[in-house]
């Protein structure tokens, strides 16, 4: 049996586990972050059940290439208050309708639907002992797990840019989840 790959990006925020969580399931504060460094998010709709719907736009800087709204949608597939989501990820119409991810200058291999694992755990750095928990700093860790069913769509995800884009996205967040 083939071990399947994983594309695992992960963020410690200074900010307890709750508000990382409100800032990832409200769409208010989703607007806030959403979209890579240059991008802002003009849409954000969110049915939050299991079997719901998500629509996020994001609208990238003026005059470049990524000056448009572009849409990417998915179904809530478990939710685990303050712990977890798992969540189904593809580029969508306004509508939240799956297109073919080539409509939206992917290449080829980036899979039409992914599959997300979203954790949220509490972090400490050197255990209960260590001077930031004794200092009541609570911090958050934050894992988004994309899990290729194959290698054409493990070396899609990679040319795509997500962990890039990730990246400066969850740089935003942590802008607002810590209150900087």
């Amino acid at each position: 049996m083939d071990e399947k790959k994983q594309i695992i990006i992960e963020r410690i925020f200074n900010a307890p586990r709750e508000m990382v969580w409100k800032a990832w399931t409200d769409p208010e504060m989703v607007k806030e972050w959403w979209g890579p460094e240059g991008f802002y998010a003009p849409s954000v709709k969110v049915d939050f059940r299991v079997g719901g719907k998500y629509i996020y736009a994001m609208h990238g800087p003026a005059g470049s290439e990524w000056d448009k709204d572009m849409y990417s949608a998915g179904i809530y597939k478990e939710i685990v208050p303050n712990e977890k989501l798992v969540v189904t990820d593809y580029f969508s119409d306004s509508e939240g309708n799956m297109i073919d991810p080539t409509e939206e200058g992917q290449g080829p291999d980036m899979p039409k639907e992914m599959t997300v694992l979203v954790k949220f755990e509490d972090f400490e750095e050197d255990g209960p002992t260590s001077p930031m928990a004794s200092k009541g700093q609570v911090k958050t860790k934050l894992s988004i797990i994309y899990t290729a069913e194959n290698d054409q769509m493990y070396e899609g995800m990679i040319k795509s840019g997500m962990r890039e884009g990730w990246a400066t996205s969850l740089d935003k967040m942590a802008k607002v989840v810590e209150g900087k």
